[in-house]
């Protein structure tokens, strides 16, 4: 409570310093803390009654502060493209080539031929164009930014400045960000036209006049409709835009490069190379979705926009920096190869069922050896990232019932606070890690983790 603390009986910053042990943060990280908390004890702000132990206090929020460290998880939760856990991982062609650029001088924006300063990104932008079936392609740092910047571009006349969109799309992506916040930040006024749930072609005619600066279709993503719902295709849309003479933008989101429909759930998600071909000008995808790059905004299609786009002043504050290029260019390169094994995410959605059930096996013995109580089960795995919402991938999971006076919650936190963490789901009662989402890799590792954790949270 307020007004308890005694200044007197506080510890100094030294004693502090030496009492709080081995730190993994520097020095003047903890120094700072040190120094916040007991200043809040001595203006009486934290309580201060020999109840709580300031070195205690200090402790804790460095662990705290440490704990939000960038770190690897072991993701348990059958999620595949999970946004808080960093999206797509990034396969070991990916490691390697970061590995290279980021601990040597690399050609970033330098042409070893002539010995002089290079476009950034010209092997990228040419395969990228190749893989959409482009004339031209580039990217920018994620696809908010790409259609920031394409409503910058198209949108910034003040006798020209608006975006024809279907009400219908006028979608909240994840983190709370909505597109027409997104379109609106660009400059662009919008215009919107039809309903939530029926949307048609005469909307459109009727919507482009002279102010007209662009029409965007934009995919729902992470959402589906049902029932009384009506929306034209792109191509029909793109011939509207094009006989009116407006640019037709889509922004596909997860940007998928193979049919998603072999995933068995029978839902499409768009191809930037079929949209460019049914009549886009541009296409806008996130890298670090269905491609299963890093996060990143690619921008595809006609060469003159792309040219142009480039040009903006605003281009050069959205640009992606050598790490994110070289992976992008890694993920790329193996895409047009065909090596999807070379890609984490394309891996795990296409892993079978039995190679699931012989790791689950192998990982139920090991966790019953050490007196773990655990049993095998039939799950459900999800592409995530706000792409494939009604997909399901058949999956395993094994399930661990918490033992005497421990909850699902409590040996679900022990598990994220080991030394390997591990996120798991909740169902039931029970922590269920599926398989799907866990590099085989780390089978021993996350069967230690789940050894310790039970361990520790049964004692």
């Amino acid at each position: 409570m307020p007004g308890t603390s005694n200044p007197h009986h506080l510890p100094s910053v030294d004693r502090c310093l030496r009492e709080i042990g081995p730190l993994d943060i520097p020095r003047p990280t903890a120094l700072a803390i040190v120094r916040r908390v007991l200043d809040a004890l001595r203006k009486g702000e934290a309580r201060h009654d020999g109840a709580v132990d300031p070195i205690a206090q200090i402790r804790a929020e460095i662990d705290a502060l440490s704990g939000r460290k960038i770190q690897p998880v072991i993701n348990a939760t059958g999620i595949i493209v999970h946004t808080n856990l960093g999206r797509a991982p990034l396969g070991p062609a990916v490691a390697g080539a970061l590995s290279r650029i980021a601990t040597e001088y690399c050609t970033v924006e330098y042409d070893l031929a002539s010995g002089q300063r290079a476009s950034r990104a010209a092997y990228l932008e040419h395969n990228l164009a190749v893989l959409c079936g482009a004339a031209a392609a580039t990217v920018v740092n994620n696809c908010a930014a790409a259609l920031v910047l394409l409503v910058r571009h198209f949108a910034s006349c003040e006798t020209k400045n608006q975006v024809v969109i279907s009400r219908g799309e006028l979608i909240q992506i994840g983190g709370g960000f909505r597109i027409p916040d997104i379109l609106q930040a660009g400059g662009a006024i919008l215009r919107e036209i039809g309903t939530t749930n029926v949307t048609t072609l005469d909307d459109y005619r009727r919507a482009i006049d002279p102010r007209t600066a662009m029409v965007l279709k934009v995919h729902h993503s992470n959402f589906y409709q049902e029932g009384f719902v009506q929306s034209p295709c792109a191509s029909d849309i793109a011939a509207v835009a094009r006989q009116a003479g407006v640019v037709f933008v889509e922004d596909l989101g997860s940007g998928a490069t193979f049919d998603s429909r072999t995933l068995g759930g029978g839902e499409y998600e768009p191809i930037p190379a079929d949209a460019l071909a049914g009549g886009a000008h541009l296409v806008c995808f996130s890298g670090d979705k269905l491609l299963g790059g890093p996060q990143a905004g690619i921008i595809a299609g006609c060469a003159e926009h792309i040219a142009a786009l480039k040009s903006e002043p605003l281009f050069r504050a959205l640009r992606c920096d050598k790490l994110a290029l070289a992976a992008l260019e890694a993920t790329v390169d193996a895409t047009l190869a065909g090596r999807t094994e070379d890609i984490p995410i394309r891996a795990m959605m296409s892993a079978s069922i039995e190679m699931l059930h012989s790791r689950a096996t192998a990982a139920l013995e090991a966790l019953k050896a050490a007196g773990v109580p655990a049993a095998i089960v039939e799950s459900e795995a999800q592409v995530g990232g706000g792409s494939l919402p009604r997909t399901v991938l058949k999956s395993v999971a094994i399930e661990l019932c918490p033992g005497p006076g421990c909850s699902a919650d409590e040996l679900a936190q022990a598990l994220r606070r080991g030394a390997a963490p591990v996120v798991a789901c909740i169902l039931q009662g029970r922590v269920r890690m599926d398989l799907r989402t866990i590099f085989h890799a780390q089978d021993a590792q996350w069967v230690k983790a789940v050894i310790a954790a039970a361990g520790a949270c049964n004692r």
